[in-house]
């Protein structure tokens, strides 16, 4: 709807110069071209996605798969993720020997390229099959320009807070009358992590970890905050704000960057531009003198906080939100600031962020059992822990709460170890688990050993694997205790196990 369609030049400043047969301009083509018959067409192109189940490329494949573009992929497990997508027509390889079923693939059937997550290294064989025949392999910052051609892409970045302000935006947006495409990290309910969209916006979740979101010439980039993180990508907190720079530089000059006014790392960006030429840049935030301003909030027994917003000095309305936690405040703000930037009016987009309810693995409540109330966060990062502690504290109140953490890969918790391990201030006990190594490798009990040796808190205790703490909470919780798995690998396990054992109790 051109309600929605933010001040722009030509759709083609997006497109790259392309050799006229590259997979680049082929897929270009047929995302821009209508919808083949029901039946499917041979000629369109076709791409394989390795680690295809994962929150990034699983959304990817949605968006492909909706547009009729073939996709097929391969994953280490089985998931919701790799269900869906083969209940939507991705053809899946088996988990054992996917590298020969591409070598065995006829001509007409192997794929124009190979989509790649950051998990997949050199030594994958089935990324070796496809360079040995030939076949361009390629990871998300490279495959992203092809895919969001002429789109007026709304880029969320950040080191936290990503996921729940893509999900707000576009929850807004969709409630509003447009249907923009969106690439999430997490399921926003009833609408998934990813749809291809009519509308020209497109939002999308901007990834910072292997540069991914340097593949993006936003119309609008979000930036929540920057403060170091993925210590394996950027060794240095110089060249990790040097990514968020580089980032905000790829704006278009008619666009615009929002960023949060409380955050430093957020403002040093804003405040060390070399010009003033190029995109508007709009700051949101609780403190005087940014553009959107939250003032006067107050937290509701649900843990959502209330307060009244200013735009520019003029009060635009009241936000009032379900989700809890001052971090989902100045979320909000940053959705309301894009909403309004994409000509939804300020009470609609007020009245939609009062609906969101959150996201799977944001401080999703996974249910209750005898008394024990379980919930599942995604956080990971010191600052991330704080927030959803806090946010638990403000909701259950004097409940003895649990902090379940699984620390996720070496190198983070090496170089946050101290800041780790003092995170745990609003919880009455503490278990570290072994840690989630992801793509690394180490000794994984005596990672955690080390979090809980170093933290100055009196409660805190190494509880071991998944099973090993699930076993240990089941035989220390009573009624009235509240259960915070924290953790971006397989700590919601621990919860879900628990649940079930205590639904089991006779």
């Amino acid at each position: 709807m051109n309600t929605f369609r933010l001040k722009r030049g030509a759709a083609a400043d997006m497109e790259a110069a392309m050799p006229v047969d590259s997979w680049q301009n082929r897929l270009q083509k047929a995302l821009g071209a209508p919808l083949p018959k029901k039946g499917g067409d041979d000629t369109r192109p076709r791409v394989h996605l390795i680690g295809i189940g994962g929150a990034g490329l699983s959304a990817i494949a949605r968006v492909l798969l909706e547009r009729g573009i073939h996709v097929s992929g391969s994953d280490r497990q089985e998931s919701e993720h790799t269900r869906r997508l083969a209940a939507a027509g991705a053809k899946l390889f088996g988990r054992q020997g996917a590298a020969a079923e591409l070598a065995e693939l006829p001509d007409r059937e192997r794929p124009d390229v190979v989509l790649i997550s950051s998990a997949i290294d050199e030594t994958n064989p089935e990324r070796q099959t496809a360079q040995r025949l030939g076949i361009p392999v390629v990871r998300r910052e490279l495959f992203l320009p092809p895919l969001l051609a002429g789109r007026d892409v709304i880029a969320v970045s950040g080191t936290h807070g990503k996921s729940t302000t893509t999900a707000m935006i576009v929850q807004t947006l969709q409630a509003n009358g447009c249907d923009a495409g969106y690439i999430i990290g997490a399921d926003l309910p009833g609408f998934g992590n990813a749809h291809a969209g009519t509308a020209a916006e497109f939002v999308i979740e901007a990834d910072e970890y292997d540069r991914m979101f340097h593949g993006l010439t936003p119309m609008v980039a979000v930036v929540t905050n920057v403060e170091w993180d993925h210590p394996d990508c950027y060794p240095t907190p110089s060249s990790f704000v040097d990514a968020f720079r580089q980032f905000v530089a790829q704006v278009r000059a008619e666009g615009c960057v929002v960023s949060c006014g409380d955050d430093p790392g957020a403002e040093a960006l804003r405040t060390g531009r070399t010009t003033e030429n190029g995109p508007v840049w709009l700051t949101y935030g609780l403190r005087k003198g940014c553009d959107v301003q939250a003032a006067g909030e107050t937290a509701g027994a649900g843990g959502g906080y209330a307060a009244a917003v200013q735009s520019e000095g003029e009060l635009i309305g009241r936000l009032q939100l379900q989700a809890p936690g001052i971090h989902n405040l100045r979320n909000a703000l940053a959705a309301l600031t894009v909403a309004r930037r994409c000509g939804v009016p300020a009470a609609q987009v007020l009245a939609s962020l009062h609906q969101y309810s959150g996201i799977g693995r944001r401080f999703e409540l996974k249910g209750t059992r005898r008394g024990v109330t379980v919930v599942d966060d995604y956080a990971h990062h010191p600052t991330e822990i704080q927030a959803t502690l806090a946010a638990a504290r403000n909701r259950f109140g004097e409940r003895r709460i649990w902090a379940v953490f699984q620390p996720h890969t070496f190198s983070r918790t090496r170089a946050l170890l101290h800041k780790i391990a003092a995170s745990f201030d609003n919880a009455d006990a503490v278990l570290v688990t072994d840690i989630y190594a992801a793509r690394e490798s180490g000794d994984r009990a005596m990672a955690a050993a080390e979090i809980a040796a170093a933290s100055p808190h009196p409660s805190i205790r190494h509880s071991g694997d998944i099973e090993d703490t699930s076993t240990l909470l089941h035989g220390e919780v009573i009624a009235g205790d509240v259960v915070l798995t924290l953790g971006a690998g397989t700590s919601h396990r621990i919860g879900e196990t628990l649940l079930e054992r205590l639904g089991t109790d006779g």
